[in-house]
């Protein structure tokens, strides 16, 4: 249960980091909606989770699942870079996240 509560939690950040970009292009209303909803959410997840797994773990995954989620959604939506050059640094990340937890 702590690990389905740990993606969700990753994947509300995602939703609170959508809240800011709308927040930052002139939609404060449903951008704030979306950052309290998502961030709030998302942190409350985590909190759980971090019960029965290890912070550093944990932590690395929520981040790892917002980050890519995000990065996801940037070039999806608002036309950022998908230069080869940053989908690698992005996938080291999630290499990082699983070596880290096959170790722990």
């Amino acid at each position: 249960m702590a690990w389905l509560a740990l993606i969700v939690s990753g994947l509300f950040e995602i939703v609170g980091v959508a809240g800011f970009e709308r927040f930052s292009r002139g939609r404060p209303g449903a951008g704030l909606l979306l950052l309290t909803l998502g961030f709030g959410t998302s942190l409350t997840l985590l909190s759980f989770a971090m019960r029965s797994i290890d912070l550093g773990v944990a932590y690395a995954v929520f981040t790892a699942i917002g980050t890519l989620g995000s990065t996801t959604l940037g070039m999806l939506l608002w036309g950022e870079s998908r230069r080869p050059a940053r989908l690698f640094f992005v996938a080291l990340i999630v290499v990082a996240v699983i070596g880290l937890r096959l170790v722990s």
